[in-house]
């Protein structure tokens, strides 16, 4: 087999770092599995064992692995994990979507993920330039739940808007926005689109024209809430 290179965006392959996202790779995306590597320190654990046994069910080669796994995830404590192969899905029309506009936190991305599934959220959209989805930053802090999802990268908002027109859109904002517990009161279409701006500079200023600008209302003793936050606050109330 080849051997494995340090993460890079522009591999066709990337890594799911730690036990439980790697099984995750395993039991919902099981075509792009490609190889699961095992520390020489896993040996007789449930949760190697339950690698083993599904990979070898789906015909996926496990090996050893102590110094790539700790390339990959530069920790000494890495005990496991899947490499598989990047996948571009299509976002469905009919359902509801969580766009990202130039993110540049992995962990905020991988939060976001994990929380869009947990409340019925399965397409998610980022907007470049934004973080690299397939980093395993991103696949760790999601826990494996992107591989549940149905996630693309667009190069501008445009083509995002492009490919997904006559989209009821709520861009989280302050510039002309209305309290989000009133915009839920007033009904939310079936096909609604929530979108999340930049951790330190949020939306750009032309979004409060798309759709209809929505805020979290706070006390004034905070300036904003923190970009997962924010985003879990928004999914979980439409």
């Amino acid at each position: 087999m080849p051997s494995l290179s340090p993460y890079r965006s522009d591999l066709d392959y990337a890594y799911a770092p730690g036990m439980f996202p790697a099984m995750e790779c395993l039991l919902h995306r099981p075509d792009c599995a490609r190889r699961i590597l095992l520390h020489s320190k896993s040996a007789g654990t449930e949760g190697a064992q339950r690698l083993m046994e599904l990979a070898a069910k789906l015909h996926v080669r496990v090996e050893e692995a102590d110094r790539a796994l700790g390339r990959i995830s530069g920790k000494e404590n890495c005990f496991a994990a899947a490499v598989f192969a990047k996948f571009d899905d299509a976002l469905m029309a009919d359902r509801p979507h969580v766009v990202l506009h130039n993110p540049s936190d992995c962990g905020n991305v991988g939060t976001i993920l994990r929380t869009a599934l947990g409340f019925g959220v399965e397409d998610v959209a980022l907007i470049r330039p934004c973080v690299d989805v397939f980093d395993p930053r991103v696949v760790r802090a999601s826990m494996g739940s992107m591989f549940q999802l149905r996630i693309h990268t667009y190069a501008d908002f445009a083509a995002y808007e492009a490919e997904h027109p006559r989209r009821a859109l709520f861009p989280f904002m302050l510039d002309g926005s209305r309290s989000l517990p009133d915009v839920i009161a007033a009904g939310v279409p079936d096909r609604w689109t929530l979108i999340f701006g930049n951790e330190g500079s949020g939306l750009p200023p032309e979004f409060a024209g798309k759709g209809q600008p929505v805020r979290i209302p706070s006390n004034e003793r905070i300036d904003s809430l923190n970009l997962s936050i924010a985003a879990a606050i928004g999914i979980y109330s439409s």
